[in-house]
């Protein structure tokens, strides 16, 4: 039982008796920062986080491009927040549940997601796991244990902690981690989250990634408290705010987190302080609510040119080791996004699988409805569209297709 004070005179207390301090372990230029401890981060896995970081970088800047260029609808950057995202995701077991929310293509990229299944999921072909369902950038993988995206914002975080509590229940050494920005803390379902992991103590990191903005609402416009990190003492939960930008910082925080979450059943808060470099989406122009000056002094904190002193100063990469890498990269992501362009579309009949066990006449229903309809219509379909299944591509005409 909490102890308590009595008082025999009004005293209220508004919160601003204090602020929560910010992790940090490198500077800008690279070295550690006065009285840090020097990183458990070894050789190999610091290179494949830094290389996780560039295909995050050069993948968001391949398919931004596509996407002016009219080949691809829709695309969300992580540009600015890797070392949020993938410090994090690296300090997990890899069979950890990761829930994520839209810009965080660079934890699935770490984990071993290949750019072709980036592209499936993309371009909505026949490969893509998610069979042309989402809209582009909602990512999933059992095999990764990468909750499928969901667009409405927030979802995710209360699903994380039902998920916990049942990693709880199994008692297999296992956490989530939920990423969400510090608009969706705005939304019911973080205090939702929070209050339930709190009470039932689940194994749960609540990641924070406040990079300023909520599409175009500034922090400042979101909460009048210091941020997002002091919530946690209202359900009596570990805390911590960090660097979003100091990849070392972001790791340590996150394997310190884990072992509170796992071996004592807590959950916890990181709040991590970051910037969006990019803008909000394809859709979305930042210089309506954002200033260059801000943005150039944010991209003098850029958490992949920080990463790289350091491990230049460590001794473990290299000016031709970068260029070998980008090139290469830049590569790859071209040849992976001409295949996914080149396959055909899922086939008409996978509408209406994988939602019951067995299709259910009112789906039967309505795609022999659909069906009709492009018989009825074929002038008004691309030949793409037109020939979804083998019923469908058979014609009058022997020969044509």
């Amino acid at each position: 039982m909490t102890t308590t004070r009595d008082i025999h005179v009004p005293e209220f207390l508004a919160g601003d008796e204090f602020s929560i301090p910010t992790y940090r372990v490198l500077t800008q230029e690279g070295t550690l920062c006065e009285g840090a401890e020097a990183p458990t981060l070894e050789r190999d896995e610091a290179r494949a986080i830094y290389r996780a970081m560039i295909a995050t970088r050069v993948l968001d800047e391949r398919m931004m491009a596509a996407q002016r260029q009219g080949r691809l609808s829709f695309y969300m950057q992580c540009t600015g927040e890797e070392a949020a995202v993938i410090g994090a995701t690296a300090a997990l077991d890899e069979a950890d549940m990761i829930m994520a929310q839209y810009r965080e293509q660079g934890a699935l990229v770490y984990r071993g997601f290949t750019f072709d299944e980036f592209m499936n999921q993309l371009f909505g072909n026949e490969l893509d796991y998610g069979k042309g369902r989402q809209m582009p950038i909602h990512y999933g993988s059992r095999k990764l244990h990468y909750m499928t995206i969901s667009s409405p914002l927030a979802t995710q975080i209360p699903q994380a902690t039902g998920y916990a509590y049942g990693q709880k229940l199994a008692g297999e050494g296992k956490c989530t981690i939920t990423f969400f920005g510090e608009g969706a803390a705005s939304e019911g379902d973080f205090h939702a989250a929070l209050n339930m992991a709190a009470v039932h103590e689940v194994p749960v990191i609540f990641f924070c990634r406040n990079n300023g903005y909520a599409i175009s609402t500034p922090a400042i416009e979101q909460f009048a408290a210091d941020g997002v990190a002091p919530r946690a003492f209202g359900y009596r939960m570990h805390v911590i705010r960090v660097d979003g930008n100091d990849i070392l910082a972001v790791h340590r925080a996150t394997q310190e987190a884990r072992c509170i979450a796992v071996e004592h059943n807590k959950p916890v808060l990181i709040e991590a302080m970051t910037y969006r470099l990019a803008a909000h989406s394809s859709s979305d122009d930042p210089s309506g609510y954002r200033s260059r000056k801000e943005e150039e002094a944010w991209r003098e904190k850029d958490p992949i040119l920080r990463m790289q002193r350091w491990m230049y100063d460590q001794g473990w990469w290299s000016d031709d080791e970068e260029k070998e890498l980008q090139e290469r990269l830049r590569r790859e992501v071209l040849e992976a996004m001409k295949r996914a362009e080149k396959r055909p579309p899922p086939a008409l009949d996978t509408l209406v699988t994988d939602v019951y066990a067995e299709v259910t006449p009112a789906l039967q229903q309505q795609l022999d409805a659909l069906k009709s309809h492009i018989r009825r219509h074929p002038e008004a379909y691309p030949k793409g569209a037109r020939f979804l299944d083998p019923e469908l591509s058979r014609t009058d005409d022997e020969g044509e297709s």
